[in-house]
């Protein structure tokens, strides 16, 4: 099926060209959202008509994506979840958890707006690619943690946060001090004096 796009799609083409696609994809997706017409000689026209006013009228919104852009490139939302010892998520992270934490930190996003191909899984921090206009992507990191702590701990390290990571250090100090104790008597000591 031929079709006018109306604005510019990824990996398919910008607005005004004339581009051949799957019928469903038409009907179900460009047609519906008012982002293509179908490339009759009425539409086309109809296009060439208005189409200094849908130029103007898109280079306003991609000023508006283009300042939102500066303000939120690289912002961190946090999102809270419950999780196993071995970090997977009971449940999943999807594009509207994405939305709904930028939205609360005053980032007027869609759910349409946030690009995530499969949803979030694990904990840690993953970096989500959001459309603020067709022409103006901008990349957020979603920080998916068990609680505001471990989100800093996160955040500040650059990786997820594992309980288990807490458990090697207490063994590592334990081990440290009892090293300690044998140098400065000369002798080993058992685990239950440094317990006392």
């Amino acid at each position: 099926m031929d079709i006018v796009l109306l604005e510019r799609i990824d990996k398919l083409g910008n607005m005004g060209d004339v581009v051949a696609v799957r019928p469903g994809y038409a009907r179900n997706f460009l047609l519906p959202r008012g982002k293509a017409l179908r490339a009759t000689r009425d539409n086309i026209a109809r296009f060439e008509a208005e189409r200094a006013e849908r130029e103007e009228s898109n280079h306003k919104r991609r000023s508006t994506a283009g300042s939102l852009k500066e303000r939120m490139d690289g912002v961190h939302v946090t999102l809270i979840r419950q999780a196993a010892d071995n970090l997977q998520l009971y449940g999943s992270v999807k594009a509207r958890d994405i939305a709904d934490g930028l939205a609360s930190m005053g980032f007027p996003v869609d759910r349409r707006m946030v690009v995530l191909d499969r949803p979030i899984k694990t904990l840690g921090l993953f970096e989500v690619t959001t459309l603020l206009h067709p022409e103006v992507p901008t990349t957020v990191v979603a920080n998916v943690a068990r609680t505001a702590d471990e989100a800093m701990i996160q955040e500040a390290t650059g990786r997820a946060f594992h309980r288990a990571d807490d458990e090697e250090e207490d063994i590592d100090e334990e081990t440290t001090q009892e090293e300690a104790v044998d140098e400065i008597t000369g002798e080993d000591v058992d685990d239950t004096s440094l317990q006392e």
